[in-house]
């Protein structure tokens, strides 16, 4: 089952069938399932870490200020579109349904709705230590 595993196709069909076993019988349809992100995970002890979900709302022109999280991110546009860069790489547009990561202690530089007029709001999934500041200013 490994080798199925191994691509996106077989992925979502391993967790089609898991889904399936949580439909009743006679029900008119299964859930559907869709492979949103993937990617590697860090190579992190996650001992004496939590886990915190926060939704974020940029209105038109209001930008969040650089900052870092010494854990890492995953994020999921809910609405609009968000500008995203880390230092050093390249600025990227996410739209609504995609997700994005940051590794540990990464720059984020930029953060903002990228739509004029129009708001972006995302859920990001933050990492970090438990008794230590989850996002710091740069």
């Amino acid at each position: 089952m490994t080798s199925e595993l191994d691509s996106a196709a077989g992925r979502r069909g391993f967790l089609a069938m898991l889904l399936a076993g949580l439909v009743p019988a006679g029900s008119a349809a299964p859930p559907t399932a869709r492979v949103v992100f993937d990617h590697d995970a860090p190579n992190a002890d996650l001992t004496g870490w939590k886990f915190v979900a926060v939704e974020l709302t940029f209105a038109p022109g209001s930008p969040s200020a650089r900052h870092l999280h010494p854990g890492f991110v995953l994020g999921y546009v809910l609405e609009g579109d968000f500008r995203f860069q880390l230092e050093g790489q390249a600025e990227v547009v996410y739209h609504t349904g995609e997700m994005f990561y940051e590794p540990l202690a990464s720059h984020h530089i930029v953060g903002e709705s990228a739509t004029p007029g129009k708001s972006a709001r995302v859920l990001a999934i933050v990492f970090g230590e438990k008794g230590k500041a989850l996002t710091v200013p740069l």
